[in-house]
Order: structure tokens, then sequence, then C-alpha cells
């Protein structure tokens, strides 16, 4: 029996996602999420269970209402990249869900990294 897309999806993340807990060693977690129409990403301490720092398109200070493209994730990238370092945060994991690294999630990533956050 074939398997539906949303089923392939979450298998992926849950690969993704103990992955990340097998060799975290205390690091946070940088976790992406992308709909039809926004993106959006957290710093989460899975430690204590806290996001420390989170940007996405909703927000209207960066301009991006309601688009979910390659512009917009690069400045959502920049957006979480500049707030880790006002929490002092510099290194963390990326989390990228179920998604595929492509398109949009590589330019959050590319974005993040360039303004200073290290994975």
């Amino acid at each position: 029996m074939a398997n539906t897309k949303r089923e392939l999806f979450l298998k992926r993340r849950l690969r993704v996602r103990n992955k990340l807990k097998a060799s975290a060693n205390g690091r946070l977690r940088l976790s992406v999420h992308r709909s039809s129409k926004n993106i959006s990403v957290q710093l989460i301490d899975d430690a204590s269970g806290v996001t420390l720092a989170a940007a996405s398109t909703l927000e209207k200070g960066l301009g991006f209402v309601g688009k979910n493209n390659v512009e917009a994730s690069a400045a959502v990238g920049r957006a979480i990249a500049e707030r880790a370092k006002a929490a002092g945060i510099e290194a963390c994991y990326f989390d990228r869900g179920g998604f595929l690294f492509h398109g949009k999630i590589k330019a959050l990533a590319d974005a993040a990294r360039e303004g200073g956050l290290k994975f």
C-alpha cells in the first residue's frame, strides 16, 4: 500500500529530529516551518522546552506578510540571525523538519549563516 504525501512528510520529520536529538549535546535547535503562504523559524532549547527567538513572514516589520518565496525566506533567515545574536546565541542545529533542503529552506539557512549563526 502506498504511503500518502503527509505520511512520508511525517516520517522524514521524525527521522531528521531523531538524528538531531541523538547528537544534540545540549545545543539549540533552529526549527523551520513552511506553509503555502508563510514561513517561520524558531530557536528552541529542548532541555527546558523554551523558545528563545523566533521570526516569521507574519511579522509586518519584515514586509512579507502572506508571501512565501525565496526572498521572504532569506529575510526571515537574516532576522533570526540578528535576534539570535541579540540573545547571545552563536551555534545551533538546523532542523528542517520534513522539508527538503532546497529552495526556500536553503535560502533561509544560507541567510542565517551569513548573519552569523553556525550550524
